[in-house]
């Protein structure tokens, strides 16, 4: 079950028939090989899974944060700003979409209809 912290959105472990219906393994893929610490805004609204890897998210103008982890998919809105503290490495499938949905029901199904078009 999704989660909402800090505006962005956690599902811990979601099972690999989400995966697959969203088409996440067709994802492009990011990697992060040194730990590091850095700014970050997002120009579009990012689904990603972390196959591997742990991060501190700290949104601009807060003192909380909320920590991602391998196995984790997350959805962060377009124009969030925040601070990424890579303590593990990071490798993950990414998903750009300029779409504004308010749930993660309606992110779903608009990831299996772009799994679906990708295998036709």
């Amino acid at each position: 079950m999704a989660t909402e912290k800090l505006g962005i959105t956690i599902e811990k472990n979601p099972p690999e028939s989400k995966l697959t219906e969203l088409g996440v393994r067709n994802w492009p893929k990011w990697k992060l090989v040194p730990v590091a610490k850095f700014p970050w805004t997002f120009t579009k609204k990012e689904t990603c899974y972390l196959v591997a890897g742990k991060v501190k998210v700290t949104p601009d103008g807060s003192d909380e944060s909320v920590e991602i982890e391998e196995g984790d998919l997350v959805v962060f809105p377009k124009g969030y700003s925040c601070t990424w503290d890579v303590s593990v490495p990071v490798d993950k499938h990414y998903y750009h979409s300029d779409a504004s949905l308010s749930s993660q029901e309606n992110t779903s199904l608009v990831f299996g209809v772009f799994s679906k078009c990708q295998s036709s």
